[in-house]
């Protein structure tokens, strides 16, 4: 039997039995489908996070104050950041091109009849090039402002909602009240669309000064941000602000910093690598009903073997070898589960699709998830189909030809 005629024989039979072909495909649809919408998921997952991160800068670093153990007790005390490091850190870090100082807290916020209670956030007037904030409308605060202890105040984009106003332009100019002291705002900042470490959406900055005498009461800074020259010299940056910190706190060779210093870039490598765990994760488990998507065509091919026993006895006794017989019933199964591929290949896409614009979760077809999971697809029909061709190959044709 030629090459050739094994193909038309093995569709010749498909298409006798079209509807059990068609039940038996649907576990490998389902399975591919499955696999393409996890890998789909968790690589849009993996996205939204660099671009999330990408987004706070990573070329800046945040520096906050560390527990310190004291007599065996966890303690802030002993632990925090003023002006005196922030002026270290400007003249002894020449890998830096910013520092920016912050306090912060929820205070009470009121606008005509409306409030809320947002993080208001004390900080320098360079908040916008160290952070890599921008102003939507009007403008930030000056050093002389944040000098002479000015009250004003600029809105994260998120704040406008709570305070029931749409359109920033509304706000230019008002008197709001924050601590029920009277702030003037002067500008209202782009919308990052970011939440989490370092998202001032929804905070409200006023001058560092004014927020350390007439809002706060104190002197202690929550946060330093420092912004590296670019991303080569973050690693002579972050040693320099370590050098120059322990020196302003007069730390000793053997003690541990009461500091601590987060770099945005290492948050992208340890949630890029949680993403891409998840997505592994995701497909290992879609491929399951791959596999049992296979189990189910080497059942069919095993039944379809018993049904054509005396079909099989005929063919050999007209020469055709144990290999024809063999191969015949590998390419049913491994058509099967490439027609199966290919159309999970579609409903999976379609799946991702529906993800995004139904659910708004962020979606990224892969094309080497598709081809990998089509592959793995052909795979399982050549292992599954294996066992059926080679019991159907190994029929005695004298014996075949007397089963009923």
């Amino acid at each position: 039997m030629l090459f050739g005629e094994v193909f038309q024989v093995a569709f010749a039979s498909l298409r006798a039995n079209a509807l059990r072909s068609i039940l038996t495909m649907l576990g490998i649809v389902i399975g591919v489908a499955a696999v393409i919408a996890m890998i789909a998921l968790g690589t849009g997952a993996e996205h939204a996070v660099q671009d999330r991160i990408a987004k706070l800068g990573t070329t800046v670093l945040q520096i906050n104050p560390q527990r310190v153990n004291q007599g065996g007790v966890n303690t802030t005390n002993m632990a925090k950041l003023t002006m005196k490091d922030v002026i270290a850190l400007r003249e002894g870090a020449p890998h830096v091109s910013g520092v920016n100082q912050q306090q912060d807290r929820s205070i009470q916020v009121v606008w005509r009849n409306k409030n809320t209670n947002v993080q208001i956030t004390g900080t320098g007037s360079n908040f916008l090039e160290v952070r890599g904030f921008r102003l939507d409308v009007g403008r930030m605060f000056y050093d002389a402002e944040d000098n002479a202890r000015r009250r004003v105040a600029v809105l994260g984009a998120q704040v406008l909602p709570l305070l029931g106003i749409e359109r920033p332009t509304e706000i230019l100019g008002e008197r709001i009240r924050i601590g029920g002291k009277q702030f003037t705002v002067i500008g209202v900042l782009a919308n990052r669309g970011v939440s989490g470490v370092g998202d001032a959406d929804q905070q409200i900055l006023v001058p560092f000064n004014t927020g350390r005498f007439d809002v706060f009461g104190q002197d202690r800074i929550q946060d330093i941000w420092v912004r590296a020259v670019n991303e080569g010299a973050m690693d002579s940056a972050f040693y320099e602000v370590t050098t120059v910190l322990r020196r302003s706190h007069r730390l000793r060779t053997e003690q541990p910093s009461d500091f601590s210093i987060r770099n945005q870039s290492d948050f992208l490598a340890v949630l890029s690598e949680s993403a891409q765990t998840f997505t592994l994760l995701l497909a290992g488990i879609a491929g399951v009903s791959l596999l049992v998507g296979g189990i189910g065509i080497m059942n069919i091919m095993l039944v379809s073997v018993t049904e054509r026993t005396r079909e099989i006895g005929i063919r050999k006794a007209l020469g055709a070898t144990r290999r024809n017989i063999m191969l015949q019933f590998v390419v049913e199964a491994v058509v099967l589960c490439l027609a199966g591929g290919l159309a999970g290949l579609g409903v999976g896409a379609g799946a991702s699709l529906t993800l995004q614009r139904s659910f708004g979760w962020q979606t990224a077809l892969s094309v080497s998830g598709m081809a990998l999971a089509f592959v793995f697809a052909a795979a399982v029909g050549m292992i599954f189909g294996v066992w059926p061709a080679r019991r159907a190959a190994a029929l005695d044709p004298i014996i075949a030809l007397r089963y009923e």
